[in-house]
Protein backbone atom coordinates (compact mmCIF):
# COMPACT_ATOMS: atom_id res chain seq x y z
CA UNK A 1 0.00 0.00 0.00
CA UNK A 2 1.31 3.22 -0.94
CA UNK A 3 1.81 5.81 1.71
CA UNK A 4 -0.14 9.26 1.20
CA UNK A 5 0.72 10.77 4.50
CA UNK A 6 4.10 12.71 4.67
CA UNK A 7 6.39 11.70 6.93
CA UNK A 8 7.15 14.60 9.40
CA UNK A 9 11.54 16.07 8.69
CA UNK A 10 11.52 16.74 12.33
CA UNK A 11 9.44 14.96 15.04
CA UNK A 12 10.11 15.64 18.44
CA UNK A 13 8.00 13.31 20.68
CA UNK A 14 7.90 13.76 24.82
CA UNK A 15 10.91 15.33 25.19
CA UNK A 16 12.39 16.58 28.57
CA UNK A 17 14.93 18.00 29.61
CA UNK A 18 16.31 19.06 32.87
CA UNK A 19 19.94 20.90 34.41
CA UNK A 20 20.50 20.22 37.70
CA UNK A 21 17.57 18.47 38.64
CA UNK A 22 15.56 21.20 37.38
CA UNK A 23 12.95 20.38 34.17
CA UNK A 24 13.54 23.14 31.39
CA UNK A 25 11.70 21.02 28.75
CA UNK A 26 8.77 19.45 30.07
CA UNK A 27 6.69 16.47 27.76
CA UNK A 28 7.67 18.88 24.75
CA UNK A 29 6.34 17.12 20.95
CA UNK A 30 6.43 18.24 18.21
CA UNK A 31 6.33 17.44 14.33
CA UNK A 32 7.62 20.02 11.47
CA UNK A 33 6.73 18.48 8.05
CA UNK A 34 9.03 19.08 4.95
CA UNK A 35 9.33 22.36 3.76
CA UNK A 36 7.49 24.16 6.62
CA UNK A 37 8.49 27.04 8.27
CA UNK A 38 7.55 26.64 12.51
CA UNK A 39 8.21 29.60 14.85
CA UNK A 40 9.17 29.30 18.44
CA UNK A 41 8.02 31.80 20.21
CA UNK A 42 7.28 32.67 23.68
CA UNK A 43 9.09 34.61 26.82
CA UNK A 44 12.76 34.31 27.84
CA UNK A 45 13.82 31.37 29.54
CA UNK A 46 10.80 29.62 28.50
CA UNK A 47 12.91 26.70 26.75
CA UNK A 48 13.19 27.56 23.22
CA UNK A 49 17.14 27.70 22.76
CA UNK A 50 16.82 24.55 24.47
CA UNK A 51 14.88 23.12 22.73
CA UNK A 52 16.56 23.78 19.49
CA UNK A 53 19.92 22.86 20.67
CA UNK A 54 18.54 19.25 21.47
CA UNK A 55 17.23 19.25 18.46
CA UNK A 56 21.10 17.96 16.64
CA UNK A 57 22.39 17.80 20.46
CA UNK A 58 24.43 20.29 21.27
CA UNK A 59 22.14 19.65 24.34
CA UNK A 60 21.65 15.96 25.44
CA UNK A 61 17.60 15.24 25.87
CA UNK A 62 17.09 13.92 29.73
CA UNK A 63 14.41 11.68 28.11
CA UNK A 64 12.23 11.17 24.64
CA UNK A 65 13.18 10.60 20.69
CA UNK A 66 14.01 13.41 18.26
CA UNK A 67 13.76 11.81 14.43
CA UNK A 68 15.13 13.75 11.82
CA UNK A 69 14.40 12.84 7.98
CA UNK A 70 13.49 9.13 9.72
CA UNK A 71 16.74 8.62 11.77
CA UNK A 72 16.54 8.80 15.61
CA UNK A 73 19.16 11.28 16.55
CA UNK A 74 18.84 10.19 20.44
CA UNK A 75 19.35 6.25 19.87
CA UNK A 76 22.84 5.41 21.31
CA UNK A 77 23.50 3.67 17.67
CA UNK A 78 22.98 6.91 15.57
CA UNK A 79 26.56 8.70 14.23
CA UNK A 80 25.59 12.23 15.89
CA UNK A 81 28.10 13.52 13.80
CA UNK A 82 26.80 12.43 10.78
CA UNK A 83 23.76 13.43 11.07
CA UNK A 84 24.73 16.68 12.19
CA UNK A 85 25.18 17.39 8.64
CA UNK A 86 21.20 17.16 8.02
CA UNK A 87 20.84 19.57 10.59
CA UNK A 88 22.18 23.18 9.43
CA UNK A 89 22.59 25.42 12.80
CA UNK A 90 22.96 29.13 13.11
CA UNK A 91 23.15 30.74 16.01
CA UNK A 92 22.61 34.72 17.35
CA UNK A 93 25.97 35.18 17.22
CA UNK A 94 28.25 34.28 13.80
CA UNK A 95 30.85 32.13 14.68
CA UNK A 96 33.30 33.04 11.81
CA UNK A 97 37.09 32.80 11.13
CA UNK A 98 38.59 36.27 11.56
CA UNK A 99 41.39 34.88 9.70
CA UNK A 100 39.58 33.56 7.15
CA UNK A 101 37.42 34.81 4.17
CA UNK A 102 33.98 34.29 3.42
CA UNK A 103 34.62 31.67 0.89
CA UNK A 104 37.45 29.84 3.14
CA UNK A 105 34.43 30.09 6.14
CA UNK A 106 32.12 27.74 4.03
CA UNK A 107 34.49 25.65 2.46
CA UNK A 108 36.14 24.60 5.86
CA UNK A 109 33.47 22.25 6.79
CA UNK A 110 33.47 20.76 3.31
CA UNK A 111 36.65 20.39 3.59
CA UNK A 112 37.37 18.64 6.79
CA UNK A 113 34.06 17.28 7.34
CA UNK A 114 32.97 15.50 3.93
CA UNK A 115 36.52 15.63 2.74
CA UNK A 116 35.31 17.33 -0.36
CA UNK A 117 38.55 18.53 -2.86
CA UNK A 118 39.47 22.18 -2.73
CA UNK A 119 38.10 22.71 -6.42
CA UNK A 120 34.31 21.16 -5.64
CA UNK A 121 34.48 23.06 -2.04
CA UNK A 122 34.79 26.20 -3.87
CA UNK A 123 31.99 25.59 -5.90
CA UNK A 124 29.45 24.60 -3.31
CA UNK A 125 30.89 28.07 -1.33
CA UNK A 126 30.53 30.10 -4.47
CA UNK A 127 27.09 28.40 -5.14
CA UNK A 128 26.25 28.84 -1.50
CA UNK A 129 27.43 32.24 -1.29
CA UNK A 130 25.60 33.49 -4.37
CA UNK A 131 22.49 32.19 -3.04
CA UNK A 132 22.55 34.16 -0.02
CA UNK A 133 23.10 37.17 -2.23
CA UNK A 134 26.61 37.31 -1.25
CA UNK A 135 28.96 36.45 -4.45
CA UNK A 136 30.46 39.31 -5.07
CA UNK A 137 32.26 39.48 -1.25
CA UNK A 138 33.88 35.91 -1.82
CA UNK A 139 37.23 37.29 -0.50
CA UNK A 140 35.92 39.37 2.13
CA UNK A 141 37.04 38.77 5.87
CA UNK A 142 34.50 39.18 8.72
CA UNK A 143 36.08 42.45 9.92
CA UNK A 144 34.60 43.98 6.19
CA UNK A 145 31.62 42.61 6.37
CA UNK A 146 28.61 43.69 7.73
CA UNK A 147 26.81 42.15 10.51
CA UNK A 148 23.74 41.17 8.07
CA UNK A 149 26.50 39.76 5.74
CA UNK A 150 28.38 37.83 8.22
CA UNK A 151 24.93 36.31 9.43
CA UNK A 152 24.37 35.58 5.63
CA UNK A 153 27.94 33.42 5.34
CA UNK A 154 26.84 31.72 8.34
CA UNK A 155 23.64 30.56 7.03
CA UNK A 156 25.38 29.74 3.63
CA UNK A 157 28.03 27.91 5.49
CA UNK A 158 25.16 25.45 7.11
CA UNK A 159 23.64 25.22 3.68
CA UNK A 160 26.58 24.06 2.08
CA UNK A 161 26.55 20.94 4.03
CA UNK A 162 23.00 20.31 2.13
CA UNK A 163 20.88 19.77 5.29
CA UNK A 164 17.52 18.61 5.39
CA UNK A 165 16.52 20.86 8.36
CA UNK A 166 17.64 24.17 9.34
CA UNK A 167 17.31 25.37 13.18
CA UNK A 168 17.69 29.25 13.53
CA UNK A 169 18.19 30.65 17.00
CA UNK A 170 17.37 33.76 17.15
CA UNK A 171 19.31 34.62 14.10
CA UNK A 172 18.49 38.35 13.87
CA UNK A 173 19.01 39.25 17.49
CA UNK A 174 22.73 40.73 17.31
CA UNK A 175 21.94 42.70 14.14
CA UNK A 176 21.11 46.60 13.87
CA UNK A 177 17.49 47.08 12.89
CA UNK A 178 18.07 47.81 9.69
CA UNK A 179 20.20 44.45 8.70
CA UNK A 180 17.29 42.52 10.12
CA UNK A 181 15.64 42.86 6.54
CA UNK A 182 18.42 40.90 4.82
CA UNK A 183 18.53 37.74 7.36
CA UNK A 184 14.21 37.58 6.87
CA UNK A 185 14.82 38.00 3.15
CA UNK A 186 17.54 35.14 3.41
CA UNK A 187 14.73 32.46 4.74
CA UNK A 188 11.93 33.50 2.90
CA UNK A 189 14.49 32.19 -0.14
CA UNK A 190 15.27 29.26 2.16
CA UNK A 191 11.15 28.53 2.34
CA UNK A 192 10.81 28.91 -1.50
CA UNK A 193 13.29 26.70 -2.11
CA UNK A 194 11.56 24.05 0.32
CA UNK A 195 13.84 24.27 3.41
CA UNK A 196 12.25 22.78 6.35
CA UNK A 197 13.03 25.47 9.27
CA UNK A 198 12.53 25.69 12.90
CA UNK A 199 13.13 29.16 14.35
CA UNK A 200 13.64 30.77 17.58
CA UNK A 201 12.81 34.34 16.49
CA UNK A 202 11.49 37.25 18.71
CA UNK A 203 10.27 39.11 15.09
CA UNK A 204 6.52 38.60 15.60
CA UNK A 205 5.67 40.54 12.49
CA UNK A 206 7.66 38.12 10.59
CA UNK A 207 6.24 35.05 11.89
CA UNK A 208 2.49 36.63 11.40
CA UNK A 209 3.21 37.00 7.47
CA UNK A 210 5.75 33.99 7.20
CA UNK A 211 5.14 30.89 8.91
CA UNK A 212 3.28 28.28 8.55
CA UNK A 213 2.56 27.53 12.24
CA UNK A 214 3.38 29.13 15.65
CA UNK A 215 4.25 27.09 18.89
CA UNK A 216 4.14 29.37 22.01
CA UNK A 217 6.34 28.19 24.58
CA UNK A 218 5.78 29.12 28.67
CA UNK A 219 7.91 27.30 31.17
CA UNK A 220 9.25 24.54 28.95
CA UNK A 221 5.80 23.87 27.48
CA UNK A 222 4.45 23.97 23.96
CA UNK A 223 1.01 25.56 25.59
CA UNK A 224 -0.33 26.75 22.51
CA UNK A 225 1.00 26.01 18.38
CA UNK A 226 -1.27 26.77 15.36
CA UNK A 227 -1.50 29.06 12.11
CA UNK A 228 -0.92 32.50 12.37
CA UNK A 229 -4.09 33.40 11.85
CA UNK A 230 -5.31 30.33 13.77
CA UNK A 231 -3.89 31.62 16.70
CA UNK A 232 -4.54 35.37 16.36
CA UNK A 233 -8.29 34.60 15.55
CA UNK A 234 -8.49 33.07 19.50
CA UNK A 235 -8.07 36.68 20.65
CA UNK A 236 -7.64 38.00 24.11
CA UNK A 237 -7.67 34.70 25.88
CA UNK A 238 -4.47 33.39 23.87
CA UNK A 239 -1.25 33.97 25.33
CA UNK A 240 0.20 33.75 22.19
CA UNK A 241 -2.15 36.29 20.28
CA UNK A 242 -0.99 38.31 23.08
CA UNK A 243 2.35 37.90 22.42
CA UNK A 244 2.13 38.05 18.21
CA UNK A 245 0.51 41.52 19.12
CA UNK A 246 2.89 42.89 21.53
CA UNK A 247 4.10 46.20 19.89
CA UNK A 248 2.30 46.47 17.00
Amino acid sequence: MSQSIAQPMLDIHALYKSFNGVNVLNDINLRVMPGELVFLIGPSGSGKSTLLRCCNRLEEPSDGAIIVDGINITAVATDINKMRQRIGMVFQQFNLYPHMTAEQNVMLALQRVQKKSMGEAREIAHRELTRVGLGARLTHYPSQLSGGQQQRVAIARALALGPKVMLLDEPTSALDPQLVGEILQAMMDMKKEGMTMLVVSHEMRFAREAADRVAFMEAGQIVEIGTPAEILARGAESRACQFLSHGH
